[in-house]
Order: C-alpha cells, then structure tokens, then sequence
C-alpha cells in the first residue's frame, strides 16, 4: 500500500520511543506489531502488556503485539517505523531491507545526522532501502517518550516530501492526547531534531555549572539560530525552525529534566568526563555527543558557523573545560543579531 489508508504498522525497535510510538498508533486504532530485539522484552509485551525495562509503569494496549523476528514485524505492513538510534540505522536497515514490504511508507523516528557520509537519515534509508525520498517520512517535535506514554497532550510533526503519505500518517497516529502537524520540509525538520540534541547538551552542561534561566533562554535562541542557518544552506524553509520540529523541540530538550541528551550534558557540567557521564547513564551515549561531532563536519563543509555545537564537540571529543567553553562562546566578536 503506497499512500493509502495506514492499518498495519511495524515498529522495528523496542525501547522506549519505539514502544511509546506503538502504543500511539495502536491507541489510534491501528495494528501494530513491535519487533523487539531481546526475547524477553517481546515476552512482556505479549502477555504482561508491558515494557518495564523503558517504560515501567505504562500499560499497553492489547492490539500492540511484538516479535523478534524482523520478517515477522513486516509481513502484511502499510508503513514500517525505524525506532532505533541515528548511528545504528544503517547496520540495521542492512539487515531488515530483504524483508521490507514493497512501496509501502518508510518512517523515521531517529533524529541525528549519520557520522562518516553526513547524511540526515531520510537519505540514509533512501539510499539503504533503494527507494525514492518520497517514500520516506520522519515523526519528529517535543516527543518526550515518558509523557507521551504518560498520555499527557503532546503535538509532533510528520515530514514528508510527499504530502499524501504525510496525511496518512497524521490520519494513523492522531489520537486524544497525540495531534499530529504534517509539512514537506523534510530537510529542515531533520536539521531541527538533529540540532537540538547538541543544543540540549550545551544547556545541561550550563545548568551543571550552576547557571540559570536567562544562559538556557540564551542557549535556546541562539541555539536554534544556528541549526536554522545551517538547516537553510542545506535546503530547508526557515519557517520550519519556528515550528514543532525547531523551536517546539528544542525547548523541550532543552528544558526536561527527563531529557538524556540536557541530563547528560548536566554531568559533564559538574565535571564528570565523558566516561564517567557514559556510566551513569547505564552505558549509553547520548545521541548529542554523537550528532555534534556530524554537525560540525557538515556545518564546516558549508562554510556555516555553529559556535555552540563547536563548544560542546570541544568538551565532549577535546577535553575542554565546561568553564572555557562559557568563557569562549560569551567573549566571540560582537556582531548584529
């Protein structure tokens, strides 16, 4: 099914954004099955109708089943949710491409640009998948996972250069407390969410050193600034970084205490090395640290100056200080706004 009405979907990742957007879409009404990666976590799914080890608490529907087999997830789907992180789709998408369902809607949830090629990761499943970019859309906005599964009233936006498909998605995964905004901006909506993770880092790691309101205010604005200046050189419509995938997701990430990338940026503030802030974290790396170091590539590559993303490549891959990256970015050569 190509841009049809969207009834069966597979949610290819089982963490917590994974499931949380499953259950959106199973509460939308929809069918929808969950590849998960550890049997144990798909077991849970299937007979406790639950995901404890990312969303404890949180009780899933019943239409919301899961597998671990990849083929499985796939058969019979009407558009196929990648909900693994940025740096992994491609190993993934590899390995799930000989199962994917023919012209039905490939879907983003991943927000991060890919290190090595620099490609946003719509091109990365055009190019893995052997599909068109009409065929692929991202779902990106303020989406914490925790109080969108808490069904707390949440807006996202659906990216798609082809607007019919972008509707049929807004039409699938619309429900009480989830409303969906469609645009065909596609570059400019993976810039925003991108961008902001970098841009979250930089205000937990002001928040770490004890700073208040008006640095996050500042971080924000001119974060914001130039992931739009960096995002328009590449194609996009500057008017998307006001919207959800801009300025609505760069608060939210900025601003949550239930955001990794701002809480991992928060120890690095107090001086913790990456090390130490990897552990606290159980292990993982936030998608920022990863996605800064693309931003800048990408952001040199064009000639486009992000002095903020550079700070926090510096504290995350050089070593510099959480003190010298304020004292760098607040003494830069004063300039118009």
């Amino acid at each position: 099914m190509s841009c049809g009405h969207v009834r069966r979907i597979a949610v290819l990742g089982a963490g917590s954004w994974g499931t949380t957007f499953a259950k959106v879409m199973a509460d939308a009404g929809r069918e929808v099955r969950i590849w998960a990666r550890r049997p144990e976590i798909a077991d849970q799914i299937n007979t406790a109708h639950s995901n404890p080890d990312y969303l404890p608490g949180i009780a899933l529907p019943d239409r919301l089943t899961a597998t671990t087999h990849p083929d499985e997830a796939m058969d019979g789907a009407d558009a196929v949710v990648f909900a693994v992180p940025s740096q992994t789709l491609r190993a993934n998408l590899e390995r799930w491409q000989p199962f994917l369902p023919a012209e039905v809607t490939l879907v983003s949830l991943a927000k991060g640009v890919e290190l090595g090629s620099l490609k946003r990761m719509s091109e990365v499943i055009a190019e893995v998948a052997g599909v068109a970019t009409e065929r692929v859309a991202v779902l990106t906005g303020p989406n914490l996972a925790g109080e969108i599964a808490e069904e707390q009233p949440t807006a996202t936006l659906v990216a798609c250069t082809d607007h019919e498909r972008a509707v049929a998605l807004q039409l699938a995964c619309t429900t009480g407390y989830f409303r969906v905004y469609t645009n065909t901006d596609l570059i400019g909506a993976e810039m925003g969410g991108a961008g902001k993770n970098v841009i979250a880092l930089a205000c937990g790691i002001a928040a770490g050193m004890g700073f208040g309101d008006n640095t996050r205010a500042s971080l924000i604005t001119r974060g914001l600034a130039e992931t739009a200046r960096l995002g328009v050189c590449l194609g996009a419509d500057p008017l998307t970084f006001a919207g959800l995938a801009g300025m609505g997701d760069m608060v939210a990430t900025c601003s949550s205490a239930r955001s990794r990338n701002r809480s991992f940026g928060e120890r690095l503030g107090r001086g913790e090395s990456l090390a130490e802030a990897e552990a606290a974290n159980h292990g993982q790396v936030a998608e920022g640290v990863k996605s800064c170091l693309a931003i800048c590539e990408l952001a040199a590559r064009h000639d486009v100056e992000v002095p903020i993303a550079e700070g926090v490549r510096r504290v995350c891959h050089e070593s510099m200080s959480a003190a010298e990256m304020a004292k760098q970015l607040i003494t830069r050569t004063l300039k118009p706004e």
